[in-house]
């Protein structure tokens, strides 16, 4: 059955069979001399031929609606009836040709259109996430129906077993005491799979701990959401993970100098940038089945928070960090994929307290903005560029294109859509927002905001200088704009070559 949009289908045809007649002609031309009309008009009464016998055996189905093998069986009956009916027409009129030319033409054609089949395809694979997304079920107070009693010595013993069948007796050691695995409202579970947790009973233990490593679990926000669920108000749990740096420090240390960069930058490109790009994403975790994934603390974290979690504690113990959180919160809606790609857009306060979008690129691990006020309280606070103080959600690449405003580049966007304008206070998260006083919230949000702040001029120190260095700009903007303008312009220009000025 033709289905809508086969004209464009019919279209590509055409353009590949142009293709081919070029290819072929440049090669038949090197031995014949033949005219060029004669083989345009071949050519044309086979691609009219080929769109015709496309559409009796259905070539021209959606692709969203067919597999390929379907797919390319059509091509292959397309492309055998053509070259029969070469074979049989061209000797029957006195154009002077051979059968092979319309032959390879034809076989040019065929394999073109299977690599297009085979792209359309892939597509429609590695876009087609068959998982629905997770439902949050809403739900009142919970609070712990297990009685808080100690467990039996047999009891003690089946479960120190566990443990000590995934991990050290160090580390049952440390969890006997922090999580409480003596206790009956704490139940200790080692599962891949996260559907074993759906058989707990809801609310009925105050701790859980989860001692599959995260980097084998398969659907950790899922995972997550679950035990979010079965846990009370309040309720604790605790999972544990072998953290990024562990695993780079021991691909560094395990190859001589160079080559072990090398070595690493590929480990890196193949587990944490192909599941993260969206058309290697399903075929990365099809194959992997979500094993051995390299987790940063960053993401760790973010997700637990994502999925209602607050982080109490981390305990390193050896290559493995255990995170302690407890329950605060129903889950972010959850999304059917959460993809992370280079680009990312940003909310920001601009004129008239609007809320725009910025474009700049990734810096920092996937999930970092759900930790922003956590990292925040443990590192004191933000710093005047509107970021935490020794910020390790930033990623080493970040660093460095923070360094030298490559981040910042795709913010050219937003001054094409005229976001912003050139020159004028940045804009700023609402976070950061919300710390300015009244009254300069108020002069800052009668003008856009700038690509090129003056906070690039005065280099405060102080949340003071700053507010003092954009109050001096927008004072002297309001009165006299295109002069003002200009001037930052040219002295952010000279800050930049002889103070070397770069990126926060």
């Amino acid at each position: 059955m033709i289905r809508e949009g086969w004209y464009r289908r019919v279209i590509i045809d055409l353009i590949i069979w142009s293709i081919a007649a070029l290819l072929c002609m440049v090669w038949r031309f090197a031995a014949d001399k033949t005219s060029i009309g004669i083989y345009w008009a071949m050519f044309g009464v086979l691609a009219v031929l080929w769109v015709l016998v496309g559409m009796i055996v259905q070539v021209y189905r959606s692709y969203k609606e067919t597999w390929f093998w379907q797919a390319f069986f059509a091509l292959v009956a397309d492309a055998g009836i053509l070259i029969g009916l070469s074979w049989w027409i061209l000797p029957k009129f006195s154009w002077g040709l051979s059968p092979n030319v319309a032959m390879w033409t034809i076989l040019v054609v065929g394999a073109i259109e299977t690599v297009v089949v085979l792209m359309e395809h892939y597509w429609k694979y590695a876009t087609n996430m068959t998982v629905p997304a997770m439902q949050i079920e809403q739900r009142k107070d919970a609070v712990v129906t297990r009685p808080d009693e100690p467990r039996s010595t047999v009891s003690m013993r089946s479960i120190r077993q566990s443990v000590l069948s995934v991990t050290t007796e160090e580390d049952y050691q440390m969890l006997l005491e922090k999580a409480r695995l003596d206790s009956r409202q704490t139940k200790a579970i080692c599962d891949r799979n996260r559907f074993a947790f759906l058989q707990i009973p809801d609310y009925q233990y105050q701790t859980i701990v989860d001692l599959t490593l995260l980097n084998d679990a398969k659907g950790i926000n899922r995972r997550f959401c679950i035990i979010n669920q079965k846990l009370p108000d309040e309720g604790r749990y605790i999972c544990c993970y072998r953290p990024q740096e562990y695993i780079k420090s021991k691909i560094l240390a395990k190859y001589p100098p160079i080559l072990n960069w090398v070595m690493y930058c590929f480990y890196f490109f193949r587990k944490r940038v192909l599941p993260r790009l969206m058309l290697t994403s399903r075929l990365y975790y099809d194959i992997t089945k979500g094993r051995k994934r390299m987790l940063s603390k960053t993401e760790v974290l973010g997700r637990l928070y994502y999925c209602g979690f607050e982080v109490d504690e981390i305990v390193p113990m050896g290559h493995i960090e255990y995170v302690f959180a407890h329950r605060h919160s129903q889950p972010y809606p959850q999304e059917q994929i959460k993809v992370y790609g280079p680009l990312i857009k940003l909310p920001r306060v601009c004129k008239n307290k609007e809320i725009k979008y910025f474009y700049k690129m990734r810096t920092m691990h996937p999930y970092a903005e759900y930790i922003q006020k956590y990292v925040f309280d443990a590192r004191g606070g933000m710093d005047i560029s509107d970021k935490s103080n020794d910020d390790w959600r930033i990623t080493t690449w970040g660093k460095f294109l923070r360094k030298y405003w490559l981040d910042e580049l795709p913010m050219l966007i937003n001054w094409f859509k005229r976001d912003v304008k050139l020159v004028g206070v940045r804009p700023i998260s609402k976070t950061m927002f919300d710390t300015y006083p009244e009254w300069l919230q108020d002069k800052r949000t009668k003008t856009k905001p700038g690509l090129i702040p003056p906070f690039y001029i005065d280099h405060p120190d102080t949340f003071e200088e700053l507010f003092a260095s954009e109050d001096k700009y927008l004072t002297e903007y309001l009165e006299h704009p295109f002069r003002t303008d200009v001037k930052y312009f040219f002295l952010t220009m000279r800050s930049i070559l002889t103070r070397k000025t770069h990126s926060a």
